[in-house]
């Protein structure tokens, strides 16, 4: 099995970059890459959602960008200890009928000793917003990395 730095234990520039890492791989809004960072048999829940194995994974995220169009994310470090990262996060996206959401969360993430995420756990509130009230659009701009993203 090949390791996927950073690996645990986890030191605060180490967790960070394991959360920049993570907030660029969703934002390709590929399944298949998301994916790899997770074992093969890693546990999620997300929201009233649990999914097991990257199989799993792979259809959660398919269907989910599917839903959650022009998909933008940002992820801040929280907390970190040993083999465990806490995470916060907002995204934004828009529906179908063109109503944009942002959605605000917590992510508790737990790795082996390779560096693949063995455990997620998500809770995530949506929020309805104008498309005038956007602060997300795309990836994080090099300028921004290394930075927290504000609440509002």
């Amino acid at each position: 099995m090949a390791d996927r730095p950073p690996l645990p234990p986890f030191t605060r520039e180490s967790a960070a970059q394991k959360v920049q890492a993570a907030e660029d791989a969703w934002n390709t809004r590929d399944p298949h890459t998301v994916a790899l960072a997770y074992t093969q048999d890693s546990v999620w829940r997300n929201r009233g959602t649990f999914v097991t194995g990257r199989t799993e994974i792979v259809a959660f995220l398919t269907a989910k960008w599917e839903r959650e169009l022009d998909y933008a994310l940002r992820k801040d470090l929280w907390a970190f200890d040993g083999n465990r990262i806490a995470v916060r996060f907002q995204y934004e996206c828009h529906d179908a009928a063109g109503q944009w959401w942002r959605s605000y969360g917590n992510e508790l993430w737990e790795f082996d000793e390779h560096g693949l995420m063995t455990r997620r756990e998500a809770g995530i509130n949506d929020v309805a917003i104008e498309e005038r009230e956007r602060r997300i659009a795309g990836p994080r701009p090099e300028s921004e990395r290394g930075g927290s993203f504000p609440l509002r």
